[in-house]
């Protein structure tokens, strides 16, 4: 069974982060919200909660997982980030985009991509996101979560809980999120002299980014 923690969108209440904080060091995986949709989280380095949460998503290694990140220059130490990649990415930082980097030394190889060796990053502009990256100290490895079958990302903590609560370890729910994922941008043609490419466009303006 999953703990549900009922958490004010504003002013998080850091009892209740600190108690799901602790599931994530257990090993577990947890359903929280951002500024698109909701998420599955899981700490960087347990083998054991990544498989989880690839089973759960029912996805394999070629999908990309993300790192959320506090701040950009958290993000910068997980990736490599020339000049005009930056650039791009302060424009749109905190806020709901998912940058597709090649991966740091800091990653471990078996969550980036098996033959790319790429990660996706991203700062969400959460409250209660963040509060929770905080008392974690450190990125979370995250996937949106699009439960198997579906088309759309799951927006509600009710509806999670009643699906998967023997699947995950916690629930965060903050209020009903948007069903919009992120816009996805791929930003390792920049390092040839390429342009950014578009994966997925999602919540994100890409005119916010000259896209």
């Amino acid at each position: 069974m999953s703990q549900f923690f009922e958490v004010h969108p504003d002013n998080p209440q850091q009892r209740l982060l600190k108690q799901a904080v602790l599931l994530l060091e257990r090993g577990g995986v947890l359903a929280v919200p951002t500024d698109s949709s909701y998420a599955l989280v899981c700490h960087l380095d347990d083998k054991a909660a990544v498989d989880r949460m690839r089973r759960i998503r029912q996805v394999d290694d070629k999908h990309h997982l993300t790192l959320l990140c506090r701040d950009l220059s958290e993000l910068a130490s997980y990736a490599r980030v020339d000049n005009r990649q930056y650039r791009l990415l302060k424009l749109a930082t905190p806020g709901p985009y998912t940058f597709i980097l090649e991966a740091s030394k800091e990653v471990p190889r078996r969550v980036s991509h098996p033959t790319r060796k790429t990660i996706g990053l991203r700062v969400p502009q959460h409250t209660a996101l963040l509060a929770l990256l905080a008392l974690h100290n450190g990125p979370l490895l995250a996937t949106t979560f699009i439960a198997p079958g579906d088309s759309e990302p799951m927006n509600g903590a009710q509806q999670i809980r009643s699906r998967f609560e023997h699947d995950v370890a916690g629930v965060i729910d903050t209020g009903t999120c948007t069903l919009d994922p992120t816009t996805v941008i791929d930003l390792t043609p920049m390092c040839t002299g390429g342009d950014p490419v578009v994966v997925r466009q999602g919540r994100g303006a890409l005119d916010l980014l000259g896209l």
